[in-house]
């Protein structure tokens, strides 16, 4: 009896978890060479907004479940539709080899390109999903931050309706740049031109009509350097734009929504950024 019981367990956890993630879709349908760019998609019933989910991973690898798949079912179980975004990176071997010195592999402008492609196919299936076009965003954590909060500042044809970018990268120079992430981006030292770095550095590119940003990092982060967030805050400050910008004292890096990770006064963002979508979507 105990053995059926088990196996029945075993069974349905395993078809709550494939009923949790619907499916996984191209954003890139018609060219098959881009086939491995997806978006896995957890649909909320009457979703209150959609958010694209861009996992961390210096623009080198991904923290897929970490950074994805976990973060998309807490928004799923809160009522947000959540899309999780592989999108192209360096590649441990490109990391690894230096082989971008020879051979172009994925670089900028390839991961925001993905992000773009993104967002059109969200709004492109919104009526399918139940979502409201106008409460379309995007989120990103550590690189996927840097990523996530590129399409609201890099001239591009879908911005999205809000962006969360969590403990983000976000300048490509000096003093307080993430080097890894900058040569997953740019790639090697040939084409990490001055004119490149300073398009991705995101804090010089941000003007009057960025959407609203909600800004979350730790003082003691030992990854990404904290000054990060406060160069973004201080653009977002000087343009005028609205944002909400929550710096913890400890916490560190790399967190995600966990209950586990980084410290009992970091792990509340989560919260905040639901009550935070709340007041937002009221208006639109």
């Amino acid at each position: 009896m105990r053995i059926h019981s088990f196996y029945i367990f075993c069974f349905s956890l395993a078809l709550s978890s494939f009923a949790a993630s619907q499916e996984r879709v191209s954003v890139y349908p018609a060219d098959s060479s881009l086939g491995r760019v997806t978006l896995e998609v957890y649909a909320a019933e009457q979703p209150k907004a959609a958010v694209v989910v861009c996992p961390g991973g210096s623009y080198c690898w991904l923290d897929y479940d970490g950074e994805g798949v976990e973060v998309a079912k807490f928004l799923q179980q809160n009522g947000i539709t959540a899309f999780v975004l592989r999108y192209r990176v360096a590649g441990w071997w490109a990391w690894f080899s230096h082989s971008r010195i020879l051979v172009r592999g994925n670089i900028a402008p390839d991961m925001y390109n993905d992000g773009q492609a993104a967002l059109r196919w969200v709004a492109a299936h919104a009526s399918r999903y139940g979502i409201r076009p106008s409460t379309i965003g995007i989120m990103g954590f550590s690189a996927g931050g840097h990523l996530a909060m590129s399409q609201a500042v890099i001239p591009g044809a879908m911005r999205p309706a809000f962006v969360a970018p969590i403990y983000p990268v976000v300048t490509m120079t000096e003093p307080c740049v993430h080097k890894r992430s900058r040569r997953g981006l740019l790639g090697e030292r040939r084409t990490r031109t001055v004119e490149r770095m300073d398009r991705w550095s995101l804090e010089r590119h941000v003007t009057n009509d960025c959407p609203p940003v909600f800004l979350v990092n730790c003082i003691d982060d030992p990854v990404v350097e904290y000054h990060n967030s406060v160069l973004l805050d201080s653009a977002l400050t000087a343009a005028g734009v609205e944002h909400t910008y929550i710096q913890y004292k400890t916490g560190g890096h790399g967190f995600g929504v966990s209950d586990s990770k980084g410290t009992p006064e970091c792990r509340p963002w989560k919260y905040r950024f639901l009550e935070w979508i709340d007041k937002l979507v009221m208006d639109r």
